[in-house]
């Protein structure tokens, strides 16, 4: 099920240390919440974050409050049990080693002018999520191209009747055809290149 969450000031937990906990840092982080990372050691890009780090090894009580825990060691059992203990707790967790054994799958996402993609393969094939990303990347309106459409769509809602249904329908062309126009050079099924992944 693809849903967005307002998460903004939750507690997050990452068990781990590494190259996985730093980009979930970065994604939790930017989604505003309080991030807490236990693990022994952790990259020097992951201790320069505004997070706070326990320099230890996890202990079971560790997910309790936490809405969000990602388990994200290099060490199977250790993931295991993290993602057991979470799930235990009723928190959203996230099984950097076994997405199907998690309740939360970090998709890849893009976004321009406050709209949002997020993209799942449904698979553990995160190049392919990636690829399409960029592909979508390209189809995102401008500021001024989303501004321009939400007061056409407020004027139009101020109109009676037939016009204002003859304004909407308009509006809807123009922004499928501006989309359309990024179809056609080049995202169109199929059309990823061999090797782009």
């Amino acid at each position: 099920m693809a849903v967005f969450l307002e998460l903004s000031g939750e507690q997050a937990l990452i068990v781990g240390g590494g190259s996985v906990a730093l980009r979930r840092a970065r994604t939790l982080l930017e989604a505003g919440l309080q991030v807490r990372v236990v693990a022994p050691r952790v990259l020097d890009e992951l201790a320069a974050l505004p997070m706070r780090h326990e320099a230890r090894t996890y202990r079971p009580d560790d997910v309790q409050g936490m809405r969000v825990v990602v388990a994200a060691t290099d060490d199977a059992a250790v993931n295991d049990a993290v993602t057991a203990d979470a799930r235990a707790a009723g928190a959203l967790v996230n099984h950097a080693g076994d997405a199907g054994q998690g309740t939360l799958r970090f998709p890849a996402v893009t976004g321009r002018a406050g709209v949002q993609v997020a993209i799942a393969t449904g698979r553990e094939l995160p190049m392919l999520a990636q690829a399409l990303r960029e592909g979508v990347e390209g189809l995102l309106p401008t500021q001024a191209d989303l501004d321009g459409w939400v007061a056409r769509r407020e004027q139009a809602l101020t109109m009676a009747g037939s016009e204002r249904e003859a304004a909407l329908e308009a509006l809807r062309l123009d922004i499928r055809a501006a989309i359309g126009a990024g179809l056609a050079d080049g995202l169109r099924p199929g059309s990823l290149k061999r090797g782009a992944a």
